[in-house]
């Protein structure tokens, strides 16, 4: 190989399943540049790898460019066809792993995992081109005419698990409605003790009640905004205020701190034990904070008083439960049960929320 026509990255050799892959530092300017895509139109047998979902580039490139003090990317995964060369920095048996890869510019290149990364990588270096000295971990695999591309990406993928939305609230410490949310949680007893921060949907036998991203779901919903909007102040004081009112005002949940009923209990027999409602509660205090800004607390006030049982099918079945008793989470329930929470609180239905009705009792939806 002409060491003068070469890509030389200092790496770390090892071995899996009796062959040889190195770990490099890499640039971040030359990721576009030596990595490729398959093209779109190749058929998904042909393709090694998922096609490229481009909404989600905007959201990974601003995590980088907001966050270039303590941005943090995984490694890619790339096959080798081409020359390759591996020069151990030294003799010695126990940092001969250690040295320089060498590959020839004509080498294939092709990612196995890491796509994502990469274009989000493309499109941040577009508008802060002083990140391209920083350097990002890729394993390469030498992969002589690309024939194993598909199955290295299968056998990456295989034993994959994404984690729950939970877990990723509980561990979200840059986004401020995450933030509020556990601050919110720790600080009232009910949600406290009984929030499952790791599920995102609880068993029949959970001894929890809520799980921590109905909770912030419902949040989003009570502020009408979306995942990284900003939060006023008073935005903020108004989620706070919200809970405190809202959890003094559901009978069933007090019963539960009490130990008057069990967490088992409660789901199996009033529907507040369920993310469709907590949720519903969401778009009724959204319409609180538009039109009822000075005397919202009477109307949540009015929540003790509704019959939460779910032997209630007047105003709960095809809401919150089917006709097999089987609660259900739509969007679409989400609206109805908050439709009859407003109706049983004295607030009146918006023209979509009526139009929603409406073809509900016409059987539609």
């Amino acid at each position: 190989m002409d060491t003068t026509f070469s890509y030389n990255f200092p790496a770390i050799r090892g071995i899996q399943a009796g062959k040889e892959y190195f770990v490099a530092m890499c640039p971040l300017r030359i990721i576009p540049k030596i990595f490729l895509f398959d093209e779109e139109e190749i058929p998904p047998e042909h393709r090694s790898q998922r096609i490229l979902n481009k909404s989600r580039i905007p959201e990974m490139t601003n995590y980088i460019i907001e966050n270039q003090n303590d941005y943090v990317f995984s490694s890619i995964t790339a096959s080798i066809d081409g020359e390759i060369n591996f020069l151990p920095f030294a003799d010695n048996p126990s940092s001969n792993d250690l040295g320089q890869l060498r590959i020839s510019l004509d080498a294939r290149f092709l990612i196995n995992d890491g796509q994502h990364r990469r274009a989000a990588i493309e499109e941040a270096l577009k508008i802060s081109p002083e990140l391209g000295n920083e350097t990002i971990s890729v394993v390469f695999f030498y992969d002589e005419g690309l024939t194993n591309s598909q199955q290295i990406f299968s056998d990456l993928n295989r034993h994959a698990v994404n984690t729950t939305s939970s877990i990723g609230i509980l561990y979200d410490h840059r986004d401020r409605l995450a933030m509020i949310t556990k601050e919110l949680i720790s600080s009232i007893p009910i949600l406290s003790r009984y929030t499952d921060k790791e599920r995102v949907s609880l068993s029949k036998n959970s001894p929890k009640i809520l799980a921590l991203n109905h909770i912030f779901n419902t949040n989003l919903k009570l502020l009408g905004k979306t995942k990284g909007d900003e939060i006023s102040l008073s935005e903020e004081q108004y989620l706070k205020e919200f809970w405190v009112i809202l959890t003094d005002s559901i009978f069933e949940w007090n019963a539960v701190l009490k130990k008057e009923l069990t967490p088992r209990e409660l789901r199996a027999n009033y529907i507040v034990g369920h993310g469709v409602l907590i949720e519903a509660m969401g778009l009724v205090g959204n319409y609180l904070l538009k039109y009822h800004e000075n005397d919202w607390k009477s109307y949540i006030q009015k929540l003790s008083i509704i019959d939460w049982s779910r032997s209630n099918t007047d105003d709960w079945l095809g809401r919150a439960f089917n006709n097999n008793g089987r609660i259900q989470k739509t969007s679409y329930t989400i609206q109805l049960t908050a439709n009859k929470i407003k109706q049983l609180i004295d607030l009146p239905l918006t023209e979509n929320e009526q139009a929603l009705e409406d073809k509900f009792f016409q059987g539609v939806v």
